[in-house]
């Protein structure tokens, strides 16, 4: 094998997924078709649920650092400030709930993190290198490469998006809809003459005519610029033509756009791949589901499947845990991805808001078979809920959590005697949150519970079952 596991696809799920893997000192290779990283602002939101996983891969000061609040809306209407709206409804973050709002920071400055927390892990990117076809076998998987090149790997993970050369190869469909037939612009742009403390809306001034916004950038000098445009019209992405929809659309005049940094255009879908794995390859991020980028539901459900996955693949390949683990990553990630293109939909259509929902801290496992849940009677979480932050016995919970480890809870309940759990397994005693109640509590490495008990009955048969081995003597 040239590496245990390798990810197709340098963007913000496989680099997530490379960081995971490389913190577990699981050999992996990212391959990349691009010379470079993504140079767009394109998936600029950050959700909470994702800030807290980016907690515990190690970035999250570097993203806050990066990033700023979502800026309110500055309605414009003939050249005057009509009015002002708030895009996400309101949140006060709590001790369980640290990250309260979400973070705005732009896609190519997320990667560039993303990228460096990888190699300071030494972590792997090969960048240029196409995939073209792969052939699986009983043992792995051989990947075929642009250049007449191979790379052989116990496993793939296909993180190259919505139009995901590895899905196709496998033959793997995807089903969807057209959201909204108006095409859409998107550039990220220099421009002078408005101030970057608010998000500038035009809405449509005419007959035929979509709205435009234009967004500051935070940590950045650019703006974001998203112009709608009717159903069939051919979006005009050259400077130029982005400097003309401004003018047309604003009190702008065409000069006002100083330098168009990078532009697109496309038509919001939804869209989930039938399957999320085929053998020995795993479908992640926009490879498995396309989101209108109108929930800034995208990129956050994408790098949760990359933290779903990363600890289990890391499991398995180290031989702790039974190859069966891996079933559970479909099983659990895709009701998740058909829940949140769901939410995409309707809050992209008017038909939802902004609220809870969009922070994903409410996603969780409860019907999956790797949760176990023994109590008769649940006062707080149950098994399968996201693990909330709390200062038990003086230690918070989230630094507890934080490494690609599971942790057990003993909340008011007496703990295993004589644990012999392996060092993979942390335990942290003391009263209980009221968000928890008492019981026992084994966390999983992605931070969401996978047992509880009001006594360690069955606790050891569930620790064999994921690969933990015996939790008491």
């Amino acid at each position: 094998m040239d590496t245990d596991i390798l990810i197709v696809g340098a963007g913000p799920t496989g680099l997530a997924l490379g960081i995971d893997l490389a913190r577990q000192g699981v050999a992996a290779l990212v391959v990349e078709r691009a010379d470079t990283l993504f140079p767009g602002s394109r998936g600029k939101g950050i959700q909470p649920r994702t800030l807290e996983v980016f907690d515990d891969l190690g970035v999250l000061d570097a993203i806050r650092e990066a990033g700023g609040d979502y800026p309110v809306q500055m309605i414009w209407r003939d050249g005057q400030r009509v009015g002002e709206h708030r895009l996400f409804d309101p949140a006060e973050a709590s001790e369980d709930s640290p990250y309260a709002g979400p973070a705005m920071v732009p896609q190519w400055r997320t990667q560039e993190i993303l990228f460096a927390r990888l190699t300071e892990l030494g972590g792997r990117v090969a960048f240029g290198r196409e995939v073209v076809g792969l052939d699986q076998d009983e043992d792995g998987v051989t990947v075929r490469l642009g250049a007449g090149d191979r790379l052989r790997a116990r496993y793939v993970v296909a993180a190259d998006g919505g139009r995901s050369t590895v899905r196709r190869a496998l033959g793997v469909g995807m089903t969807g809809q057209t959201v909204d037939p108006n095409p859409l612009l998107v550039a990220d742009v220099r421009i002078t003459g408005l101030d970057r403390d608010n998000w500038h809306v035009f809405p449509p001034g005419g007959e035929g005519d979509g709205f435009l916004a234009v967004c500051p950038l935070p940590g950045t000098e650019d703006f974001q610029v998203i112009a709608q445009f009717p159903e069939g019209t051919s979006v005009d992405t050259s400077p130029d033509g982005i400097r003309e929809v401004v003018a047309a659309r604003s009190h702008l005049a065409p000069e006002d756009v100083t330098e168009v940094r990078w532009a697109s255009d496309f038509r919001p879908r939804a869209a989930l791949a039938d399957s999320f794995r085929a053998g020995r390859v795993f479908l992640a991020g926009d490879a498995a589901h396309i989101h209108s980028p109108a929930g800034g539901q995208g990129l956050n459900t994408s790098v949760q499947d990359a933290y779903n996955l990363g600890w289990k693949l890391g499991a398995v390949v180290r031989g702790e845990a039974p190859p069966a683990l891996l079933d559970t990553y479909e099983e659990e990630r895709r009701p998740i991805a058909a829940e949140v293109l769901g939410l995409s939909t309707s809050v992209h259509r008017g038909e939802a808001t902004r609220g809870e929902a969009t922070r994903q801290l409410g996603l969780g496992y409860r019907e999956s078979t790797l949760t176990a849940e023994t109590r008769a009677t649940v006062d707080g979480i149950r098994a399968g809920d996201r693990a909330p932050d709390a200062t038990v016995a003086g230690v918070r919970l989230f630094d507890a959590f934080r490494g690609p480890h599971w942790t057990l809870l003993a909340l008011d309940t007496e703990a295993p005697e004589t644990p012999q759990a392996p060092a993979s397994v942390r335990i942290v005693e003391g009263p209980a949150p009221e968000t928890y109640g008492n019981g026992l509590f084994l966390v999983r490495p992605d931070g969401y519970v996978g047992w509880a008990g009001a006594t360690s009955e069955g606790l050891t048969e569930y620790a064999e079952g994921v690969g933990l081995g015996p939790t008491t003597g």
